[in-house]
């Protein structure tokens, strides 16, 4: 098929300032946003291939952690975790330069890249989960908040120790802060059609993707 016989959406725009309510509608129309930039596209370029961009959601109520996730729990239940509105340190920018180095490309200059000079609050709500052990950031994500949606910006962590799976277990750590707060759905990002390095995303349970045309429908997980 052809993509001049496709409809493509690429729109952008900026604001410093998002109320939690238009928030969620930004989300459920499967707008994301860096720092005070939004957009939303697609189709994108991955491995040289034009791509169709699947949007996904959780829906946090229905969501249940798989046996890999429990594993991924037990096995850094005794790290601590803290969430409070994001408030970026030495520590945070350390902890980006030293995640950088897994990328060969579309290398991020810095955090800003995805958050604001003042991330807590412009565009919108915004907190992190910082993960710790024996007082040392090991991973962090960032995410937005609405009324009734979490969506999640960034998430880094140490590379010596991606066996610990930090990414995704500050992903659920997302989810519960969700779950315990009301929220109805939980945005990880964008994933592509076909296989890619984003499959992570298509992971998790009671799963919803966008059909660009204005409905999110479920979508049978990964395993």
């Amino acid at each position: 098929m052809l993509l001049d016989r496709l409809e493509i959406i690429n729109e952008e725009f900026y604001t410093d300032r998002v109320t939690p309510e238009a928030m969620d509608l930004l989300l459920a129309d499967a707008w994301r946003h860096f720092g005070t930039h939004f957009t939303r596209y697609n189709f994108g370029v991955y491995d040289d291939e034009i791509r169709r961009v699947l949007p996904l959601r959780v829906a946090v109520q229905d969501f249940k952690l798989s046996k890999s996730q429990r594993r991924i729990i037990r096995k850094n239940s005794h790290l601590e975790t803290t969430v409070r509105p994001i408030e970026l340190t030495q520590e945070t920018h350390d902890l980006v330069a030293r995640h950088k180095q897994r990328f060969k490309f579309a290398v991020p200059r810095s955090i800003f890249t995805f958050l604001s000079n003042d991330p807590a609050n412009t565009p919108g709500t915004a907190y992190e989960i910082r993960v710790t052990e024996n007082g040392k950031l090991l991973a962090a994500s960032f995410f937005d908040i609405g009324i009734t949606a979490v969506s999640s910006i960034y998430g880094i962590f140490d590379p010596e120790v991606t066996s610990r799976s930090l990414g995704i277990f500050t992903m659920l750590k997302e989810i519960e802060f969700a779950s315990e707060h009301g929220m109805e759905h939980y945005y990880p990002g964008y994933a592509y059609e076909g296989e890619s390095f984003y499959d992570y995303k298509k992971r998790f349970a009671a799963l919803e993707t966008f059909d660009w045309n204005g409905n999110w429908i479920p979508a049978k997980p990964l395993t």
